[in-house]
């Protein structure tokens, strides 16, 4: 088998769905299958694969084991030669793993690969490529200077050498995965794409991002930033300084007053709900389903080149490509402060994110 994609998955039942709906997308003609381990959802998560997706490889943990552990799990069963890391709250193209699979078999001394990845909004997230989070690089960034913790040696669109990826998106061979121990257990939630991507490092294979294809990340769904986030983030980052760079007692302590400073500082922004005043619906045929779900009746597009005076774009899952969906987000982000729904083939309801710290919205037909 040529590909394994493992979803973990953790009460983002319809969040799921939709990546469920893609990425069946993206691996026709491809040998290839999906496992989705639930960290025991509560939200019927498990009911709606089953009777969605009959052919997904279901493991339902009876208790949540976290990112690392989770994801273990999946691969522990998986029969790809490459295994492809995914968050459920994402959204892939249509040639999203043809493109990838290209590239890493004709790479050599691959070690793990990443892709673009864009919000709910369609803008570039800077964490797709990152360098090692060395204590200097960190405390800058933590100051407000991130040119040092991100890869910007190379554009968005461009494909290179990096040291870290992201978590929500990781392709790699079986063999690199259990070459390096997989996720390191020792992390409940944040740091393990840092410590996996840093150990394929030391191991002597070139990681890389690939900046020609994008997959929308609706940040934040699958990992809500509540009030536990700081301390689950900084307590990982002090697991890894302390599994990777500790030099003696001084340096332990200035790690740890660091992250501690920083975790009673942190402070989650607050942001207004939006008003929505005019939709647009990019389809070839208007929905009465769609019409009944909003409060105005949309205006009917079949492109966003002559939008004017639109609040948030609904995108027709059931007449419109992926690929065409993401490529439309990243041309127009920012875009008079346009927002984004998808409404996925087939489904009573349509969701997006209008930015990267939020919950996103469902909205459920009726």
């Amino acid at each position: 088998m040529k590909l394994s994609v493992v979803i973990l998955n953790y009460n983002v039942r319809y969040f799921l769905e939709l990546c469920l709906k893609s990425v069946q997308a993206a691996i026709a003609g491809l040998d290839a299958e999906i496992i989705v381990v639930d960290n025991h959802s509560e939200d019927g998560s498990c009911a709606m694969v089953k009777q969605l997706f009959p052919d997904v490889i279901l493991i339902e943990n009876k208790e949540n084991f976290g990112f690392s552990k989770g994801n273990n799990i999946g691969v522990s069963i998986a029969k790809g030669r490459y295994l492809c890391i995914l968050n459920p709250d994402t959204v892939v193209a249509e040639d999203t793993f043809t493109s990838l699979l290209k590239f890493a078999e004709s790479t050599k001394n691959l070690g793990v690969v990443g892709c673009k990845l864009i919000n709910g909004v369609g803008a570039f997230l800077p964490e797709s490529k990152r360098n090692i989070p060395y204590i200097s690089v960190a405390f800058k960034k933590l100051l407000g200077n991130s040119n040092a913790y991100y890869a910007n040696h190379l554009g968005e669109n461009e494909t290179g050498k990096v040291a870290i990826l992201v978590g929500a998106f990781m392709l790699m061979e079986q063999a690199v995965y259990h070459r390096v121990g997989g996720f390191d257990e020792a992390y409940f939630m944040y740091g393990e794409d840092i410590d996996l991507s840093y150990k394929v490092l030391k191991s002597g294979l070139d990681n890389y991002y690939f900046g020609s294809t994008a997959v929308i990340h609706y940040k934040g769904e699958s990992t809500l930033r509540d009030k536990h986030y700081a301390r689950r983030f900084y307590g990982a980052m002090q697991i890894f300084y302390k599994k990777h760079f500790k030099k003696n007692g001084f340096f332990d302590m200035f790690v740890w007053l660091g992250l501690r400073m920083v975790y009673m500082f942190r402070r989650k922004p607050l942001k207004p709900k939006k008003k929505i005043e005019n939709y647009v619906f990019i389809s070839n045929v208007m929905n009465e389903k769609l019409v009944a779900a909003v409060s105005k009746k949309p205006v009917l597009r079949s492109d966003l080149d002559t939008l004017q005076n639109a609040s948030e774009v609904i995108f027709d899952g059931n007449t419109l490509h992926y690929k065409t969906i993401i490529a439309m987000m990243q041309q127009h982000h920012g875009k008079q402060g346009i927002t984004y729904k998808i409404w996925p083939k087939n489904a009573n309801y349509m969701l997006g994110s209008d930015d990267a710290i939020s919950r996103g919205e469902v909205v459920l037909f009726n």
